[in-house]
């Protein structure tokens, strides 16, 4: 049986180079917590101690969600840029992390007041937004035969 693939489209390339940038910046900030890395923790307007008293006081199964969440959008991202089928997957997977991840931060853990605000909460949302989307708009690419 010959597989059909329909030519790349050219948002796929839009939707996939944002996303893989938006979705750095999520590896990069998963990666500079998990390492405590002091310069990057102070850049939240908390200081360190605060920051790292955050991180752990999450239950260690919420960290294992987080890694879901981070690395399973930017691994969808780049999925997305090879087109392969398999992006979908990856999306699912990170919005099981992000739910993980928020249930967590939401029932579990006190957010200090410095990382509070409504900069942050448009920021989730926004997380949760672009997370949602890119699972729809990858199964919508994969219906059509553009991921294979």
């Amino acid at each position: 049986m010959i597989e059909q693939t329909s030519r790349t489209p050219w948002h796929l390339w839009v939707v996939g180079i944002v996303t893989l940038i938006f979705n750095a910046g999520g590896a990069i900030d998963y990666t500079m917590s998990q390492l405590r890395n002091r310069d990057y923790l102070e850049m939240s307007g908390a200081s360190y101690e605060v920051m790292v008293g955050w991180i752990e006081s999450f239950p260690f199964w919420a960290h294992g969600f987080w890694a879901l969440g981070t690395w399973g959008a930017f691994i969808g991202s780049l999925m997305l840029l090879f087109r392969s089928r398999h992006a979908t997957t990856a999306f699912l997977i990170s919005i099981v992390g992000l739910i993980g991840t928020s249930i967590a931060q939401f029932l579990f853990v006190t957010t200090p007041e410095e990382l509070q605000g409504p900069g942050m909460i448009v920021f989730s949302i926004v997380i949760v937004v672009v997370t949602v989307g890119l699972y729809f708009y990858s199964r919508a690419m994969a219906k059509r035969g553009v991921l294979r």
